[in-house]
């Protein structure tokens, strides 16, 4: 039986991850952590621990520990935050990981960085620029009109982003989010976006599956209407598409290896653009494919585990198009109580004290 360890186990990224792995034949044993203590009462796994946050001296120390204490073989990181700093202490881990290079890793965070090294590999995308002041604001505007695209460099779910209504409320937004220097501006897109999911094995493209987002969930209560919550998702299947995420992939990374879910947004002449790479993850709702016939986390661990892989159709776009999944919040109500709570700390406090 293979034992996985699973991080951020309370949050929706892992939980899809999570019942990915119960839709496989063989039994897995999951431990999971959170450093949330409400979240973690969430967690799906066989036993999840509240652990510390991923700027305590003690986190990796801490995961070893659990590492150890389990016997575990493998572990896998859903949230962006957390895989930075695993990535960049992947030696320090007593476990195996299936990760792209330390280098890929952390330039996919700097969506600015990325968006430079496609521009130039000829990739066409949303002509964009760094705003370090005011006179950086004002040379957006004139650059690429009245409507803009705000956000910030790095982070998911659309962090920090909005498409302001003229540069007064830009710079309101800049300042009150304190982004000078860490917000970009770009031209403004489509409303029409997709993701291009993939894994690949030392340069080899294993399966890869696209998506078309079909609206926002809670888009009311966000500034920019985008909250990175996908309320709806169809598959599509675009050769067009297909062509520009492989190329946007080789271009941040000739050799790729793990994960790489491209997120793209058409512009007004019917062209996708890559806007960024969630690196080394999959997309939050990646059951959809599970549940629909593609098992894409369960080829991700054959593929670690160095086993046979389960049988693929074909390579690119395998599910049927016009598959819908639509959702909301993903987690049943847990009735818990303040003791519980009490428990999960005491038990940090004591590892962590014992370390």
């Amino acid at each position: 039986m293979k034992k996985i360890l699973i991080t951020g186990a309370g949050g929706s990224p892992a939980t899809n991850f999570i019942r990915s792995l119960r839709a496989m034949k063989e039994k897995v044993l999951i431990i999971g952590t959170d450093e949330n203590e409400f979240y973690l009462h969430r967690s799906e796994a066989d036993i999840s621990y509240l652990v510390p946050s991923i700027k305590h001296s003690k986190y990796i120390d801490f995961l070893n520990y659990i590492i150890k204490r389990h016997d575990l073989e493998f572990m896998h990181v859903q949230n962006d935050a957390e895989l930075q700093v695993i990535s960049q202490n992947r030696e320090r881990l007593n476990i195996n990981i299936f990760l792209p290079r330390k280098e890929t890793v952390a330039l996919c965070d700097n969506k600015f960085e990325t968006q430079k090294k496609w521009q130039k590999n000829k990739i066409i995308v949303p002509d964009s620029m760094l705003i370090r002041n005011e006179l950086d604001l004002k040379e957006a505007y004139r650059k690429f009109g009245k409507k803009i695209w705000i956000r910030e460099i790095s982070g998911a779910g659309g962090k920090g982003s909005l498409a302001p209504k003229n540069y007064n409320q830009a710079k309101i937004w800049i300042d009150f989010k304190e982004g000078w220097g860490k917000f970009i501006a770009a031209e403004l897109l489509s409303e029409n976006s997709v993701t291009w999911m993939s894994i690949w094995n030392h340069g080899e493209l294993i399966v890869a599956q696209g998506r078309k987002r079909l609206y926002w969930e809670l888009a009311k209560i966000s500034p920019s209407g985008i909250t990175g919550v996908t309320g709806g998702g169809i598959t599509i299947s675009d050769p067009k598409l297909d062509k520009i995420a492989q190329k946007s992939i080789k271009c941040i990374d000739e050799n790729p290896h793990g994960i790489f879910s491209v997120d793209l947004t058409y512009d007004f002449n019917g062209v996708p653009n890559p806007t960024e790479i969630n690196i080394g993850r999959f997309f939050t709702t990646h059951e959809f494919f599970t549940q629909a016939g593609l098992n894409m986390p369960e080829i991700f661990i054959k593929i670690a585990y160095s086993e046979k892989l389960p049988n693929i159709r074909k390579r690119i776009n395998p599910l049927k198009q016009n598959l819908v999944w639509i959702r909301g919040v993903d987690f049943l109500p847990i009735l818990t109580d303040t003791k519980a709570l009490d428990k999960g700390r005491r038990m940090r406090d004591s590892i962590l004290k014992d370390l």
